[in-house]
């Protein structure tokens, strides 16, 4: 009973870490990654090691994704704070509209 147990531990941990590889999203990734950190706490648990179940659910499904989410969230405000400002292409002055494309476009 145990080795069959242990058996769908594995094959979890295997498609839970497939999925995570696979997933191009990072909110999407994050989740899957909390998952995954279940999973292995699931399969160290299985394995007899409460210890490490107990610090894998702490690290691998809360601490991980949340400082994934914390990076994206970070290149996220990096980015919108350097486009649009002082290049004259983001809609300011009344020419940001098609007849002011066109007319810089023709004057290049």
């Amino acid at each position: 009973m145990t080795e069959a147990v242990i058996v769908l531990a594995l094959l979890l941990v295997a498609v839970s870490a497939t999925a995570a590889v696979a997933v191009r999203d990072p909110v999407r990734q994050s989740l899957v990654l909390a998952v995954l950190g279940v999973v292995l706490a699931v399969l160290f648990t299985v394995l007899q090691a409460p210890d490490v179940a107990l610090s894998q659910l702490a690290v691998g499904s809360a601490l991980t994704p949340l400082l994934l989410l914390t990076v994206r969230k970070v290149r996220r405000r990096g980015q919108r704070g350097d486009g649009g400002h002082g290049d004259g292409d983001g809609g300011h002055g009344g020419h940001g509209g098609p007849a002011g494309r066109r007319g810089r476009e023709s004057g290049r």
